[in-house]
């Protein structure tokens, strides 16, 4: 005769933890309420901020029509930029040592010269210049060669100092210098990529223009999208630069202009900081929907995250577990 007996084991209680204290959380709190207390109070009572007369100027139509020039020219050299870089990455990752030569010399030569510099540098090239012609080059010395005098193979004529000035070499000078950048952003998330994919890729029989419409850029574009923002944010606060060209639509300098005629120049710096915090807060946002969009499915969600701990809770008996902050 066989006995069995069976016993409960006693399930045991859930852990409840508590985090360890952390008095220097609170000391670093304090301070930082302080300090924030301090800066307010000095926005509030310090009268040379001037607050009336800095609202009373900082919406009229100028200053609205710099801020719309600011906008385009932002939109317009990140195209350029975007595209020309594009263009120079390929090149950078060719197999053709001249084609990559060629780029590097680009990106070596636009991330080296400040872009001041390049905004000065590009507003004065009509010194080089006086006019540029669209045509045949060189037709004077073919006619020559030919026995032609005059010769003419050019279009037209265009005067350089009136094209290359005001907003044309602004926008060369911030978007060439943006390309060199750009071109080292796309390089990076092509490379992020592993080589094993591309050579999938090839084995099922598609071409190389194939592989990176469809296999490299759609990965790639998760590494290359949060740094394009940052470059979009960072042109916006460098459109300020082409006063030097000079551009006169544009947002600091029409401020500026506010500034020294009103002899109130430090209520319209403090325009500025704040025109330009709105405009790249804008900007943030738009990001941040962008990187969203393009990092999809790479690792779950927190909402994910969170319905996987209830479940393992309700299956187990125990409470979900915070996580460590």
């Amino acid at each position: 005769m066989t006995v069995t007996s069976t016993t409960d084991r006693a399930r045991p209680e859930p852990i409840r933890a508590k985090p360890a204290p952390r008095p220097s959380r609170w000391v670093g709190v304090v301070v930082l309420a302080v300090l924030v207390a301090m800066f307010v109070h000095m926005l509030v009572t310090n009268d040379a901020f001037e607050w009336a007369f800095m609202v009373d100027n900082m919406f009229r139509p100028a200053i609205i029509n710099g801020v719309k020039g600011t906008i385009l020219l932002t939109i317009c050299a990140m195209i350029l930029g975007v595209a020309l870089g594009i263009l120079v990455a390929v090149m950078r990752l060719s197999s053709s040592w001249v084609l990559s030569s060629v780029a590097f010399v680009y990106t070596w030569f636009f991330r080296a010269v400040p872009r001041l510099v390049l905004c000065v540098l590009f507003g004065s090239l009509g010194i080089l210049w006086h006019t540029i012609g669209i045509g045949v080059p060189f037709d004077t010395y073919i006619g020559q060669l030919f026995g032609v005098e005059d010769l003419q193979l050019r279009i037209a004529n265009l005067d350089a100092n009136a094209l290359l000035s005001g907003f044309v070499a602004g926008l060369l000078a911030l978007g060439l210098s943006e390309a060199a950048y750009m071109a080292e952003i796309v390089r990076a998330g092509v490379q992020s990529i592993e080589r094993g994919q591309s050579e999938a890729a090839e084995a099922l029989g598609m071409t190389r223009r194939q592989t990176m419409r469809r296999i490299v850029l759609p990965q790639a574009m998760r590494v290359i999208v949060p740094p394009t923002g940052n470059e979009t944010i960072a042109m916006l606060k460098d459109t300020s630069l082409v006063a030097y060209t000079p551009v006169t639509a544009e947002l600091f300098f029409q401020l500026m202009e506010v500034g020294h005629r009103t002899f109130k120049v430090f209520p319209m710096l403090i325009a500025a900081c704040i025109w330009y915090l709105m405009l790249t807060s804008v900007l943030m946002v738009i990001q941040y929907f962008v990187e969203r969009h393009f990092t999809k499915g790479y690792g779950p969600s927190e909402r994910a995250r969170q319905r996987m701990r209830s479940i393992t809770a309700e299956a187990t008996g125990n409470p979900p577990r915070e996580e460590p902050t």
